[in-house]
């Protein structure tokens, strides 16, 4: 049975990544009088939490969500970012601090996301010369999707330039309309910036995958790792769904499957999804879109290769399919992955 944890559970320390962000709100002078800006977050007061106090996804997001509209400036996202990683939030910040290579510092935050970045899933793919560490929504959260975007990305960019001791060549695709100013994007993620995709993802050639690190230590990475084991705890139940569905994308998964997989009915699978804003079709077509891109860019199939890796009848029924997904003919999509 699959294990998973939803937006209403408690399990984000309030000492970790939410003490960053009422620290940063405390940095720009905000109004603290009243519970306006910690109204739905589980806080009761700005001070220091407690040790033991733990929040929600969905009260950490409520918190993110406050901050940002209060100071309503456009580098929100992006100072939050600077400071996220490797953070002071136990082994696998310290795992972060030592790795050896880009490889290692991505393994370690792919495996520890639940602890590193809660809000969001990295997951890296390396394939026909081309590395990528691409994102999906955790908890549901498509209105902040944006700013949490740019808040991962900001946080990975920033903590493997002071780790490696030099500005890594990332190509940035995110999965949103331009900006009317991009300088913020340029200020903390750099000029190759592409948006209107289809994927949130960061790209690198794989050579700097594994060339060495300055601060690496294997030892001290090694001992870490090994703390940071019981730290990573269960993913969310979006994480562990798009997981399922990836390693059975081939097998047509049905909604009745998946919920047999995770233990639970298919009309419980349906409530939960809803309360993440989600449905299983839903999660199913974006998991063949991301797959889709992947075999168009990485492996450069044609339209019927791709159909018959998904178990379409035929290229007819995919094309119709993808463009429902993604508003775009596949061939369009594929012309403009491979030029990239």
């Amino acid at each position: 049975m699959i294990a998973y944890r939803q937006s209403g559970d408690r399990f984000i320390p309030a000492q970790h990544q939410p003490a960053l962000v009422l620290d940063y709100a405390c940095s720009r002078e905000l109004d603290r009088d009243g519970d306006t800006l910690l109204r739905g977050t589980g806080l009761r007061h700005w001070d220091m939490p407690s040790a033991d106090c733990e929040l929600t996804p969905a009260e950490y997001l409520q918190l993110l969500s406050n901050v940002m509209r209060a100071l309503d400036s456009p580098d929100t996202s992006f100072m939050l970012g600077q400071q996220m990683l490797p953070g002071h939030y136990g082994a696998l910040s310290h795992a972060l601090l030592q790795a050896q290579s880009l490889r290692q510092a991505l393994d370690i935050l792919c495996t520890g996301h639940a602890r590193l970045c809660p809000l969001l899933t990295p997951r890296l793919r390396e394939e026909g010369g081309l590395a990528v560490l691409y994102w999906t929504d955790s908890f549901g959260a498509p209105s902040q999707l944006p700013a949490l975007v740019e808040m991962h990305m900001t946080a990975v960019t920033a903590m493997c330039r002071w780790l490696s001791g030099e500005r890594l060549p990332w190509r940035y695709c995110i999965n949103r309309s331009a900006p009317a100013h991009v300088e913020q994007h340029e200020v903390h993620l750099g000029s190759d910036l592409r948006f209107n995709c289809h994927l949130d993802a960061m790209l690198i050639d794989p050579v700097w995958l594994d060339r060495p690190w300055p601060r690496g230590n294997a030892m001290a990475a090694s001992v870490a790792l090994q703390g940071g084991d019981a730290e990573a705890g269960a993913p969310s139940l979006l994480t562990a769904l798009y997981d399922y569905l990836l390693e059975n994308i081939r097998l047509s998964p049905t909604l009745e499957g998946s919920a047999a997989a995770f233990g639970i009915s298919p009309a419980t699978m349906k409530r939960h999804l809803a309360r993440h804003g989600s449905h299983f079709q839903a999660e199913l077509d974006q998991v063949r879109t991301h797959v889709a891109m992947q075999l168009f860019q990485m492996r450069g199939y044609d339209n019927e290769a791709v159909a018959h890796y998904l178990g379409f009848h035929d290229a007819t029924n995919f094309r119709r399919s993808f463009k429902r997904w993604t508003g775009l003919a596949p061939s369009l999509l594929r012309d403009a992955l491979l030029r990239t």
